[in-house]
């Protein structure tokens, strides 16, 4: 099995548990972090679960293809945000991620710490050849984030994410193991 946390200079990156489930739906049901959000805001603590459930039980399996982290802050031990590696299951060598930070942590680059250092885990522990990100057209941030650590724009999805606010194109990124990054 792999490590089960990451570590940065400024934060610390668990595998979400049971121990996680207020923070995480805290985190869901704030409005600003909803606004390029396909999983929609939770009704209830319980919606929470029924969703969050399946990830920590992944977090749990031998062989993880889903890796959901729970970011905290070492200086104060606060949970700042969600982060996930998705794995493909095929030859490809491929993963995927996504991320979300609590507005009151927001500009403080710590997406870009955290999106640095598991490009790092993809492609030193499991060897990836491809990491991908989608973005929301219109999350100007987020795109700021994954163009400066060297991801590229390869192109527009039309209409793909269905958000609060009706459909949403997408823009779609990559960086490959042999592309340059910069930290």
């Amino acid at each position: 099995m792999i490590e089960s946390s990451l570590h940065t200079t400024r934060l610390t990156l668990q595998l979400i548990s049971n121990s996680d489930l207020q923070f995480i739906h805290e985190l869901l049901s704030h409005a600003q972090t909803d606004r390029y959000n396909a999983l929609g805001i939770p009704e209830s603590l319980e919606d929470t679960i029924s969703m969050v459930a399946p990830w920590i039980n992944e977090n749990q399996k031998e062989t993880i293809l889903n890796h959901k982290w729970v970011v905290e802050d070492v200086t104060n031990d606060q949970k700042i945000g969600l982060f996930e590696l998705r794995l493909s299951n095929d030859k490809y060598n491929r993963g995927e991620v996504w991320y979300k930070n609590h507005p009151n942590q927001w500009n403080k680059g710590y997406a870009t710490e955290v999106l640095n250092r598991v490009l790092d885990f993809g492609f030193d522990d499991y060897n990836l050849h491809r990491i991908q990100a989608g973005c929301a057209f219109e999350n100007i941030a987020s795109r700021d984030v994954l163009e400066k650590i060297g991801m590229i724009k390869e192109g527009r999805r039309k209409k793909i994410p269905s958000l609060k606010s009706g459909w949403s194109d997408n823009f779609e990124y990559s960086i490959l193991e042999s592309d340059p990054r910069k930290k």
